[in-house]
């Protein structure tokens, strides 16, 4: 039997099964649905792409995995090389691993140990944000700030070397101020926070962020898990802020296999990089690299560049926002828009209980969470796609 995630199996609703996918359709033997979400943001290019399923099919034909450890190959060579090309600055040092959680815990895992590494013992704290969600490990758990998801917060109590704060100037300039010789990172999702609410900011807190950081010695991780090709509406928000570690996960590999990627600067690599072998990293998993992903993930990239994805992101954004404008109801405490990202937050959960079943009666696969109805849609929607589900969005309201 499947133990189905975030959900209590006593009382969950039966889901959905799936046939078949294609473009940005879900097949059940009785509908055809939408995915509003690209299956948790990561299905940018559509179900059964031809290009990324062949990628796929060559690799498979050569050799599906082999360890990093000790041998290398192709595939995880030309992604790495292109990553390195692909990111801004200097982020040139590419770790992989198998999921977005457990790319951040490398990337907390780094930080910590970079201080470790340079004598500073002190430093053993990480800065993050209220409301942060950084995935479901246990180091990841420690640094996020939602107790629906999070039940170690609940377990242990929040952890002393974690302190959150809102995204606001004051809040970040004081936490520096009382702990900067006590922290090794500051770990954020940078302008969207996605399970913690779809929450937007602006990118002013970041470059705040990025001068206090440089002043007093502090890491600078993005979680670009979710928020990494073009989802806010830059291709990375790396782009127009540098940090010293970036984590990319959900689209690295168009959604086709679970692969994650961290990637660090020239100065966090150099403070690994020591005739001290305890100053390695220490850090293997098991399919690190996998060829088969790493092949897809290549071809998404290609796809991504090739076939100007940012504007059709920036169109996205323009058609959500004009069929959006002046949309509003009194159970509607807010609406977000920002690149490939729509969220209507209203100011109960029990609004939107029912809309999961409504979407699907009108053809939209969608999945509301807490107070939060969104979407995220795959690039290649068109723009009746579109609408179609930005008018089921709005008709739960305008219908009930």
């Amino acid at each position: 039997m499947i133990w189905y995630p975030y959900v209590q199996m006593k009382n969950m609703e039966t889901p959905y099964k799936i046939v078949d996918a294609e473009g940005v359709y879900l097949y059940t033997e009785e509908k055809k649905l939408i995915d509003s979400i690209s299956s948790w943001w990561s299905v940018i290019h559509g179900y059964k792409r031809p290009e990324l399923n062949e990628a796929m099919i060559s690799q498979i034909q050569r050799f599906s995995h082999v360890m990093l450890g000790g041998l290398t190959h192709e595939p995880a060579e030309a992604l790495s090389k292109k990553l390195e090309e692909f990111l801004p600055g200097d982020l040139n040092y590419v770790f992989f691993s198998d999921s977005g959680s457990v790319a951040v815990e490398v990337a907390l895992k780094m930080a910590l140990q970079y201080a470790m590494n340079r004598g500073e013992r002190q430093r053993t704290m990480i800065l993050a944000l209220e409301h942060a969600y950084h995935g479901d490990t246990f180091k990841t758990m420690e640094a996020g700030d939602d107790e629906d998801y999070h039940f170690v917060l609940n377990a242990y109590g929040p952890s002393p070397h974690v302190v959150h704060i809102p995204t606001e100037t004051e809040a970040l300039e004081q936490a520096f101020q009382q702990y900067h010789e006590r922290l090794n990172c500051m770990l954020v999702e940078p302008l969207l926070q996605g399970a913690g609410g779809m929450r937007m900011y602006d990118i002013s807190f970041l470059e705040k962020a990025r001068e206090l950081c440089d002043r007093y010695g502090v890491l600078l991780i993005f979680d670009e898990v979710a928020t990494g090709f073009g989802r806010t509406g830059h291709r990375f928000v790396a782009d127009a802020v540098l940090p010293d570690i970036l984590v990319l996960g959900k689209a690295l590999t168009g959604g086709y296999l679970g692969h994650a990627a961290t990637v660090a600067n020239q100065k966090v690599y150099d403070g690994f990089y020591d005739d001290d072998p305890s100053h390695g990293l220490m850090h293997g998993p098991t399919f690190m690299g996998n060829a088969v992903a790493c092949s897809v993930a290549l071809r998404s990239i290609e796809l991504f560049e090739r076939e100007n994805y940012m504007q059709k992101i920036r169109w996205i954004e323009e058609i959500t926002r004009r069929e959006m404008e002046g949309f509003t109801d009194p159970r509607i405490r807010e609406v977000r828009i920002m690149g490939g990202c729509v969220c209507i937050e209203v100011w109960e959960e029990k609004t939107l209980e029912g809309y999961q079943q409504f979407a699907y009666a009108r053809g939209v696969f969608a999945r509301p969470f807490l107070r939060y109805l969104y979407a995220m849609v795959p690039y290649i929607i068109t723009e009746e796609e579109l609408i179609q589900v930005l008018d089921t969005m709005k008709a739960w309201f305008q219908e009930r």
